[in-house]
């Protein structure tokens, strides 16, 4: 397992209040916020939300226990005041939030931030030109193999593949490209057709990103032997599209980048098992029922939601959303080990990838 490395480098920018942009104890800025739009999917991928938990009896959310659209996006002003620049919308799956794009608009109309999506696929076709003309920036698609019945295995809702890339398709068609395409993968599930999806977006205008199995959650069954590392992976895409590596183009990029060396686009592997990158995380994240996490492996997080609800003022909320990043310290994939193994995490589908 890799050292953890402090950044070196420190936040300058002022925040609206006046103050100075909070880091946390290892000197990371907020950059980033993930927000859950809702814990409900129509899939049930086994790494994420597996249908032997997240059944027919399963009990999600109430309605009114959910942030409003409002709140969300006043949470996200409050946060853009403290440095954050992208926000993300997840969920579940937020495709199934009705009337999404309003949430979009009201949060791209915030100075200064990128909105961003990401997404099963599934209902993406027929809402991709209305999130764009609400101001959706970027989009992200969800996609572990080309294969029918690997993929169909995987999502355990025996959705076809085709509709998801009907999905990118029109994401692309609505200004949204380069659409982001990620694939989990699994050794022994989907590990065969990694090289074909590779191929397939090779030459689309698509950045293709593979990322390792990961213990998000407790549900999920994760053992260390199905991790395919990224290495291997990197390695066997080289083998049949020649590669070579590009610098980062932000500082906390998750992905490491690769070009094909024949000019036919990017492709990234996120490697949080092999490679942490916690040294330059800059992301939090907000559940469906405000609750805000400090890392994507935490076992609980801040409530939000009350002080929303109870009249604290925004100048309340900027010194509480500080205080949570200031004492931040969270590195977990610097020290997954045999000892964390037991420990409790949020479930992925709470807060999005």
């Amino acid at each position: 397992m890799s050292r953890f490395i402090p950044p070196t480098a420190r936040a300058g920018a002022a925040d609206r209040a006046g103050g100075a942009a909070p880091l946390d104890r290892f000197g990371r800025p907020l950059r980033d916020l993930r927000i859950s739009v809702t814990d409900r999917c129509n899939f049930r991928c086994r790494y994420c939300m597996p249908r032997e938990v997240f059944g027919p009896g399963f009990a999600f959310l109430p309605r009114d226990q959910i942030l409003s659209f409002e709140e969300i996006a006043r949470v996200a002003h409050v946060a853009a005041g403290l440095g954050v620049r992208k926000v993300r919308l997840t969920g579940g799956e937020p495709l199934l939030r009705a009337e999404l794009p309003r949430l979009v608009a009201m949060l791209a109309a915030i100075p200064d931030l990128e909105v961003a999506l990401t997404t099963n696929g599934s209902l993406l076709a027929s809402l991709a030109a209305e999130l764009a003309r609400a101001g959706l920036g970027r989009v992200t698609v969800s996609l572990d193999s080309l294969d029918d019945g690997v993929f169909r295995q995987m999502n355990d809702a025996s959705f076809p593949v085709r509709l998801v890339l009907e999905g990118i398709e029109a994401a692309a068609a609505a200004g949204l490209a380069p659409v982001k395409v990620n694939a989990v993968v699994r050794r022994g599930v989907n590990d065969h057709t990694a090289v074909d999806l590779a191929r397939h977006f090779h030459g689309s205008g698509h950045v293709l990103r593979f990322i390792e199995f990961m213990d998000v959650g407790t549900t999920n069954g994760w053992q260390l032997g199905e991790v395919v590392p990224a290495g291997e992976l990197r390695d066997a895409v080289d083998a049949a599209l020649p590669l070579e590596p590009v610098e980062p183009s932000y500082r906390g990029e998750v992905a490491r980048r690769y070009r094909y060396r024949d000019g036919g686009g990017e492709i990234g592997f996120i490697t949080s098992v092999t490679q942490p990158f916690c040294g330059d995380c800059t992301r939090s994240r907000l559940s469906a029922e405000g609750v805000l996490y400090t890392c994507l492996f935490a076992s609980s997080g801040r409530d939000l939601r009350e002080p929303l609800r109870s009249g604290a003022s925004d100048a309340e909320l900027t010194e509480l959303l500080r205080g949570i990043w200031g004492a931040r310290e969270d590195r977990y994939s610097e020290e997954r080990s045999a000892a964390t193994a037991g420990l409790p995490r949020v479930e992925m589908s709470y807060i999005g990838g």
